[in-house]
């Protein structure tokens, strides 16, 4: 039982009320059937009905976590999440209030224990209420909101984890019953629906001095309740979409008041979330359980208006007053910037204690997950020989204290035993079907030892790398039988079975997301999930589709074990991307295709092993009143009602994260629902995750953006590349092939033509109208769009296409913009870059120029520079670091390739240019000025060198719409 420390500091002044202390139990937990699973709570009675942690019936070792019922019906994996209607839940058992716990708990690095806020009300100098280290120093009020009544009957309810309890009114000793489930509401079309009630949680005794519950409280403040006294600063909005910039990217700055001419600008708005960056330094952190809106769910944030002398405050979303239980009571306002929560736009709501079953904590979790390499080992001799490289180097690059296992598969499953030190010894099983339960027991409660530190394996995994040997037979790679499904069984069952490593009877269980790394040369041809080696198989489709549903199960099943499962090909053999893709993307994981198992291969095999991930998130988005999320876009799918808590008139749209990662980031497309009248509207983006620790985090962001009725200032707002970024993800969501694409590039035409009609303006004495200069940069990155890999003819084969299609849809601002349009950089006397435009003007033979395409950077070097052996190779070191420095962090790598002017593989570069070298010369200088530092002969040089290509320039396809190019900027 924790309990308050008693304040022996003098009396308050008589104009502060006096605060009530009283000792208050530990809450027990929250025992609903439907509790929130990303925020576990300790149960107080040994129900098998409710307990989490029971296990009815035969125990099973290698599923040790109950599995979330799911409905088939409505789990799919895909990109556009749509909030879901709740369900009726049983009441909760009577919970008293939390108290905070006296001693803390351990916390991560940049954080500390807040003191307790009546030591400011009661006058103490010594023990002022400090402010968190990491807090931004230009961040320092609370805003201002208008003046809005409350209105009465604010139901009471529990928030995961350990919610905080608001006053309420009394009520009868007996349980309520679960309330029924109401008919859904007429809703505009995107509109989330409105939810259920929850039940009334315990009241709280009355005490002398305590607060009125906020339910009681008339509207207009009639009984002299002080209103809520907000705080402001004219730069508050800039400064905190500036704390928020590495989570959120909205594509403009100000949002347009009126519904029609929202909706019918072209240009869309929305933002860019990614919730699982790692920043240095991170969020400010705060280890107490949020306090939340009662009525829709939001949480408590610095644009609320707080009443200091009793700690309720208003929410932005619903306008509805809430009760923080005397939290927020301070001696003045300026006081209320000690919170984190109520000064900082971003704020990470830490609890470090976890309560999952034979788990036992470790110094770095994220290094003790396993890693099992799953092996193809039907390869011929070249590729097998690059492979055995890029795996010595893998093992060699993991930290000491890394488990790893060890699979091969062909017709059948090799799983490698650790405990022979001197030799590659291995367990075999079938690999037509998949593994029972008898043969995968014999196997694990054997004297084997399947996953073993590293440190201590290291010899016997080199051993197995070279004891590999390529391919013996005369089948075609394509017709090889390879059991790729049976064996990602076999290693999913390693990771969930017991460990060699015991400890008083207790299983080690590594924390965060353990990792499944495929490595593959060829198509999934036998055992469950194969298809024919042969497109024109008489039965080809069913057995795709069945293979299809079957991969899409597996990787469901990995991701519910928390393993993601990373599906990395090479070669020139097909791997069929459609039957392999399932996998990865439901486990959470990327497929990536490679040409071969060389450098680049090896690079992502160590990125793969190492980034950081976390697992069981839930993503939330909620706007103001009068705004509504149409559409996101990402690495997620439709959460179920029973995997999140929701309230009484939550409107929030919630979204199922497949995986929690720096590399990620969703797109969230907003829309409104009718005219905003208000000066402000506001953005809540809340994950709710397990991180790599074994910390559950709430990340909680919340931003507000001024409204205007000027077309001309909602222009000025607009972010160029980010508005670009959303257009892509849009598009190429919609170009699920080569066909669709061609459909997508016409409608992008059009896209473009419109907002030249609504915002450009009308050239003199011609009856053509400029694209708007304030959007210079939009029309360019389309154009890079419409005619790149995403949607374009560069690429031949549809399955790169795929791949690098899911990719785009789930990257990171900085990895989509790059993949959206290229980045050219020249090589300068002293080792020095020029940043340039993406034209084929760049194409100088004296120079040598880097391009960076996203998953592709090529190194081009001019002929007259190339036949100067020194400063060629000078050049070349030069690009070659450059490319590196650019994708040190970037996942997946990018193939690096390095080619001389004039040869075959030149024309990876040239296709990726824009053919400026048609423009007119006046238009030459004006888009790409270091023509003019050219002499007239290297001029007339560069103008000779250049081939007749059929494809449009940029400033050729805006004439082709009858439209004038925007003047550079």
């Amino acid at each position: 039982m924790a309990s308050t420390p008693q304040n022996s500091n003098p009396a308050p002044s008589p104009s502060t009320p006096t605060p009530t202390l009283e000792k208050r139990i530990t809450p027990p937990a929250f025992s609903s059937p439907l509790a929130s699973r990303f925020s576990p709570q300790t149960l107080t009675a040994n129900d098998p009905s409710t307990d989490r942690n029971h296990h009815g019936g035969e125990a099973n070792r290698f599923s040790p976590q109950t599995p979330t019922a799911k409905n088939p019906s409505t789990d799919r994996n895909h990109h556009v999440g749509v909030p879901l209607s709740s369900f009726p839940r049983a009441s909760p058992p009577t919970m008293p209030h939390p108290q905070t716990s006296s001693s803390p708990s351990p916390l991560r690095p940049g954080s500390e224990f807040r003191a307790s806020p009546y030591q400011i009300l009661n006058g103490s100098k010594e023990s002022p209420i400090p402010r968190s280290q990491s807090q931004s120093p230009e961040i320092t009020t609370v805003s201002t909101l208008q003046k809005q009544h409350s209105s009465p009957g604010i139901s009471q309810f529990n928030t995961p984890p350990g919610p905080p309890l608001f006053s309420s009114p009394s009520r009868p000793a007996n349980p309520a019953a679960p309330f029924s489930p109401m008919m859904p509401l007429p809703q505009p079309a995107g509109a989330a629906p409105h939810f259920s009630d929850a039940p009334f949680a315990s009241p709280r005794p009355k005490q002398p001095g305590a607060l009125l519950p906020t339910s009681s409280l008339p509207t207009a403040y009639s009984n002299g309740t002080p209103e809520p006294q907000p705080i402001d600063t004219p730069d508050l909005d800039n400064s905190s979409l500036v704390a928020a910039s590495p989570y959120v990217l909205f594509s403009a700055h100000k949002v347009l008041k009126q519904k029609k001419l929202s909706s019918n600008s072209s240009i869309g708005f929305g933002a860019l979330v990614s919730l699982g960056r790692e920043t240095m330094p991170g969020p400010q952190t705060v280890q107490h359980n949020p306090y939340r809106c009662q009525n829709c769910g939001a949480y408590v944030n610095l644009y609320c208006s707080i009443v200091p002398s009793t700690g309720e405050w208003k929410c932005v979303i619903c306008k509805k007053l809430n009760s923080s239980e005397a939290e927020y009571r301070a001696a003045s306002r300026e006081d209320l910037r000690n919170w984190p929560e109520l000064s900082s736009s971003v704020v990470d709501y830490v609890e470090t204690s976890t309560r999952r079953p034979g788990f036992v904590p470790v110094s770095d979790s994220r290094m003790s997950a396993p890693v099992i390499l799953v092996i193809d080992e039907c390869l011929d001799e070249p590729h097998l020989q690059h492979l055995q490289s890029s795996l010595h180097a893998f093992v060699d690059s993991l930290p000491p204290t890394t488990r790893i296992g060890i699979v091969t598969y062909g017709r059948t499953v090799s799983v490698y035993d650790f405990s022979e030190s001197g030799l590659a010894s291995a367990d075999m099983l079938p690999g037509s079907k998949s593994p029972s339960q008898e043969s995968l027991k014999t196997m694990i409660f054997g004297t084997g030892v399947y996953l073993a530190p590293l440190h201590a394996s290291l010899n016997v995994a080199h051993n197995v790398f070279s004891s590999l040997r390529p391919f013996r037979g005369d089948q075609p790679e394509v017709a090889r039988d390879r059991c790729l499904g049976t064996a990602v069984e076999i290693a999913l069952a390693l990771i969930q079975g017991p460990s060699a490593e015991m400890s008083r009877g207790t299983v080690k269980r590594s924390g965060g997301n353990s990792r499944i790394l495929v490595c593959a040369g060829g198509p999934n041809t036998f055992g469950p999930g194969c298809v024919p080696h042969s497109l024109s198989h008489p039965n080809y489709a069913f057995l795709e589709k069945k293979a299809l549903k079957w991969m899409e199960h597996l990787g469901r099943e990995a991701r519910r074990h928390d393993t993601v499962v990373d599906i990395l090909c090479a070669g020139t053999c097909p791997v069929r991307i459609p039957i392999l893709q399932p996998l990865a993307k439901a486990s959470g994981g990327v497929l990536i295709l490679h040409d071969d198992f060389g450098e680049a291969f090896g690079v992502n095999l160590q990125r793969a092993a190492k980034r950081a991930a976390g697992s069981q998130g839930i993503f939330e988005v909620r706007c103001s009143d009068d705004i509504f999320v149409s559409q996101i876009i990402g690495p997620g799918e439709e959460a179920h009602s029973d995997s999140h808590e929701t309230f009484k008139n939550d409107s929030a749209v919630s979204i199922q994260m497949l995986s929690v990662e720096d590399t990620q980031s969703f797109a969230v497309i907003i829309d409104l629902k009718k005219d905003i009248k208000e000066n402000h509207a506001f953005f809540q983006f809340a994950a709710c995750f397990t991180d790599v620790y074994q910390s559950n985090i709430t990340r909680v962001i919340t931003l507000r953006l001024p409204t205007t009725d000027a077309q001309s200032a909602y222009i000025d707002s607009i972010e160029g590349d980010v508005a670009a970024v959303l257009i892509g993800k849009r598009a190429v969501l919609q170009a699920r092939n080569s066909s669709d694409a061609v459909d997508i590039r016409l409608a992008i035409d059009e896209r473009v033509k419109d907002i030249t009609t609504k915002f450009g303006t009308q050239l003199p004495k011609v009856k053509l109208r400029r694209f708007p200069k304030e959007l210079s940069v939009l029309p360019e990155y389309l154009f890079h769009l419409r005619r790149g890999p995403l949607l374009g003819g560069i690429i031949g084969h549809e399955d790169e296409r795929s791949v690098l299609r899911n990719l785009f849809l789930q990257a990171s601002f900085d990895l989509s913009l790059r993949m959206l349009a290229p980045r050219v950089l020249m090589h300068r006397d002293g080792g020095t870059f020029e940043e340039l435009p993406a034209y084929d003007l760049a194409m100088q033979s004296d120079a040598a120029v880097v391009l960076d395409h996203g998953t592709d950077v090529f190194i081009w070097l001019g002929a007259d520079l190339a036949v100067q052996e020194g400063k060629s190779a000078a050049a070349l070191a030069a690009c070659r670091t450059l490319a590196e420095e650019l994708t040190e962090q970037r996942f997946p790598a990018p193939r690096i390739l390095s080619f001389k002017e004039g040869s075959s593989q030149a024309r990876y570069f040239v296709s990726r240019l824009i053919p400026a070298h048609k423009d007119p010369p006046y238009e030459q200088e004006a888009r790409f000025p270091q023509l003019r530092t050219l002499s007239p002969e290297q001029r007339a040089k560069l103008k000779s060198s250049f081939l007749h290509v059929d494809d449009f320039s940029f400033c050729e396809w805006m004439r082709s719409m009858k439209l004038v190019p925007p003047e550079p900027s």
